[in-house]
């Protein structure tokens, strides 16, 4: 395996400089600011992961204000009382991008949201609290227990939100795999492991969040695009 110090002057020279490079790399929130996010916050970052996912986030974004007053700004407390019928009546609602299984999605996740603020407080805290050392763990939790926020869905919806995590995107991957560190299906439970034991070892090398990690590994390989 790559030193972490190998890793920072590739990338370093393919940015052009470490001054470059360190500008294209950003931290996440810290547990206590997660702490004071809102719940509400969390189901409205989801529904629009899940949307995105496979359509233009462009067009998702758009629509997003429609979003917001068909489904009460996704309060939690007035989502749980929705009627299936007037679930139905609101995927119709012409200010949305209209797809029913996707707004399926809304009162399922609320629910698991509700569930964890019974056990945990908020659910913000209950993300603030998850090690980042198993932050596979966390995504498996979003995948068994929500709606649609497998893949690559609740990981995203988790780094726009400010927690740590890395990604599996396309240049990590073929990072991975290029380094023989996973090798067959990329959500396989043998390379989710083995990726999250890559960067918890790059963790312990740098002190880095395993978002700036993530970051790093990215821009160390694929196609290279140097700001002017």
């Amino acid at each position: 395996m790559e030193k972490f110090s190998n890793i920072y002057e590739r990338a370093c020279a393919r940015k052009g400089s470490e001054q470059v490079l360190m500008s294209l790399i950003n931290s996440p929130v810290t547990a206590a600011d997660l702490m004071l996010i809102e719940d509400d916050l969390w189901l409205e970052e989801f529904t629009r992961k899940v949307f995105q996912s496979g359509f233009y986030w462009s067009v998702i974004n758009a629509k997003w204000h429609g979003f917001r007053e068909v489904f009460w700004d996704f309060e939690i407390n007035k989502l749980l009382m929705m009627s299936p019928e007037v679930l139905e009546q609101k995927s119709a609602d012409e200010r949305i991008v209209r797809n029913y299984k996707k707004v399926q999605t809304i009162p399922d996740n609320c629910y698991m949201i509700h569930e964890i603020q019974q056990s945990h407080g908020s659910f913000s805290h209950f993300i603030a609290q998850w090690p980042t050392d198993n932050i596979i763990g966390l995504w498996d939790y979003l995948k068994k227990h929500g709606a649609r926020l497998g893949g690559n869905t609740g990981p995203f919806a988790l780094r726009a939100m400010g927690k740590d995590t890395f990604l599996l995107s396309r240049d990590v991957e073929a990072y991975l795999r290029a380094h023989e560190i996973i090798e067959g299906g990329l959500q396989s439970k043998k390379s989710l492991a083995a990726a999250q034991a890559f960067f918890n070892t790059l963790v312990n090398e740098s002190d880095w969040s395993l978002q700036a990690l993530s970051q790093l590994v990215a821009f160390s390989i694929g196609d290279n695009q140097v700001p002017e």
